[in-house]
């Protein structure tokens, strides 16, 4: 499967330069979460970040990636629309081969800022997905945008052993959408319970209760 893989060093695109820390309270509750328990399975959904993989299995866990923006970019998955119709996604493909989990469940997902950034016809079906490869209890920490500034770059984030996190841009794909919270909340319906954090930048920041 492509852009998914289980624990153990790994390298990610790109060199540390240009690096940004942000401070998460999101991140910071997550993390309390992950030093106290012990081999859980993470799903990390955004650009490979051989410092999340490190991190992540020097505390016991195992983790895997699936950077669903840059494959979803790729046109590989637009087939044909009818006559005078735009080419239409291919979701059941792109799922298939992007997000076929082999029947793994996980106890931890980050969602980072993707959903931004995904074709419309990918957002519901990416949290109904998630939903379904949860474990019961399991927590997500999931990113969004407040402001759909054209300005806003895609990033790559980095997990530190700290209160923050390091972003660092990762391509140039422009963020397609914006959310309040109750946009938020009608993607997390399913989920048993879930918890806002403030923040002075244009992210708002989630923990999901599975």
């Amino acid at each position: 499967m492509r852009n998914l893989f289980g624990g153990g060093a790994g390298s990610s695109r790109g060199s540390d330069a240009g690096k940004t820390p942000r401070h998460s309270s999101g991140w910071k509750e997550l993390q309390k979460h992950l030093k106290s328990q012990e081999s859980l399975r993470v799903l990390d959904i955004g650009p490979t970040s051989s410092a999340n993989i490190n991190y992540i299995t020097s505390l016991g866990h195992s983790i895997y990636m699936a950077n669903l923006v840059e494959e979803s970019a790729k046109p590989e998955w637009l087939t044909p629309g009818e006559a005078g119709e735009e080419p239409k996604f291919d979701t059941e493909r792109f799922f298939e081969t992007n997000l076929n989990f082999s029947g793994r469940q996980f106890d931890v997902v980050i969602l980072w800022d993707t959903a931004d950034f995904l074709p419309e016809s990918l957002v519901e079906p990416i949290f109904e997905k998630i939903y379904e490869v949860m474990a019961s209890g399991g927590l997500m920490l999931a990113f969004f945008h407040t402001s759909n500034d054209p300005g806003t770059t895609f990033n790559r984030y980095h997990l530190t052993d700290t209160e923050v996190v390091e972003m660092q841009k990762a391509g140039s794909y422009p963020v397609l959408r914006s959310y309040s919270n109750r946009n938020i909340e009608a993607l997390l319906k399913k989920f048993s319970g879930y918890r806002f954090f403030l923040a002075k930048d244009n992210l708002r920041e989630v923990i999901v209760t599975r």
